[in-house]
């Protein structure tokens, strides 16, 4: 049996949902959110690459800036 969201699955129950439909949508619930905290990992690795690249970029800034005077 896959993952799925207990509280989303018994509340489907108490609504007088088919066992196999609340399954189902309580594991669909439960793969997007798995996919959810994919996307939000993959962009916290970005942002870390973005810092790093603007830092580079304003040290180069600083360094042409420097020797221009």
């Amino acid at each position: 049996m896959a993952l799925m969201v207990g509280s989303l699955y018994d509340a489907l129950r108490s609504a007088n949902v088919t066992e196999e439909k609340a399954r189902k949508a309580a594991e669909e619930v439960a793969d997007f959110q798995k996919q959810i905290g994919d996307a939000r990992t993959d962009i916290a690795v970005l942002k870390r690459m973005m810092g790093f690249v603007l830092a580079g970029v304003v040290s180069l800034l600083f360094l042409q800036l420097r020797t221009l005077s």
